[in-house]
């Protein structure tokens, strides 16, 4: 009894294209013809066929079936290497299964990089979203420092500053920006890497001061932007203050 190429397709469970695809990369052997042209497959045929889709089904790539064939020791590489491929896969969805987990009970948090699934619901959407964005072009250094950051409850001048109406005057804004900078000084004592965090940016710096620029410029409103301003302009003059180094 011998079957033709869609009968050998149909008992192994595959298709015409696959067979076809096995005999042109050698890994199934072309059988003999009838007198009228077609093929004629077997049982050892079948087999083979068999043998192939099952180690395709375990996610053998077919570059290196005939490999493994080759010797026993090759077989072992394999079936190893794919083994830790599936061990790393497995950790990684399992941690994705996690972070789902937080997410389904907090959606808000599907909004922030990994790693700040702590930060507290009522974080406003313009953090949330710098937050992803630094995730894409701050370094390592930097996220890390910004993950202990953001893992203390939020001050009494942040929250003012999230607070601050588009409105507000001139003398509300340049009070908040003196308040602010104790702050920011600690936290660069603290954090290091936060007084430049574009150093070592893996994008670049000119990039990811372009990201941080816009960024900060459509999330906060004028008076915000302003105090920024007023706290960068005071931090220079902090900087020019400071004693120099007699080194």
């Amino acid at each position: 009894m011998a079957w033709s190429t869609r009968q050998l397709a149909e008992l192994a469970g595959t298709t015409l294209k696959t067979v076809r695809h096995y005999h042109e990369i050698g890994l199934l052997e072309e059988p003999r013809r009838a007198a009228n042209g077609y093929k004629q497959y077997r049982i050892r045929h079948l087999i083979r066929l068999l043998r192939i889709r099952r180690l395709v089904d375990l996610g053998v790539p077919l570059s290196d079936i005939a490999a493994m064939e080759e010797s026993d020791e090759n077989a072992e590489q394999v079936l190893r290497t794919l083994d830790a491929e599936l061990a790393a896969s497995i950790e990684r969805q399992q941690r994705m299964r996690e972070e789902l987990a937080l997410i389904i009970r907090c959606r808000a948090l599907a909004e922030l990089p990994p790693g700040f699934d702590w930060i507290d619901a009522e974080t406003p959407d313009a953090d949330r979203s710098l937050l992803l964005l630094y995730s894409r072009v701050f370094g390592p250094s930097t996220m890390a420092a910004l993950q202990e950051l953001n893992s203390a409850p939020r001050t009494p001048v942040a929250a003012e500053f999230d607070a601050l109406p588009a409105d507000a005057s001139e003398a509300a804004r340049q009070q908040l920006a003196e308040r602010y900078i104790p702050e920011i000084l600690q936290q660069y004592r603290d954090h290091p890497s936060l007084e430049d965090p574009s150093a070592g940016a893996p994008q670049g710096q000119a990039l990811t001061m372009s990201v941080v620029g816009q960024a900060l410029a459509e999330l906060y409103n004028p008076a915000q932007l302003d105090v920024l301003r007023r706290v960068n302009a005071l931090l220079e003059e902090n900087r020019r203050a400071a004693p120099r180094d007699p080194a």
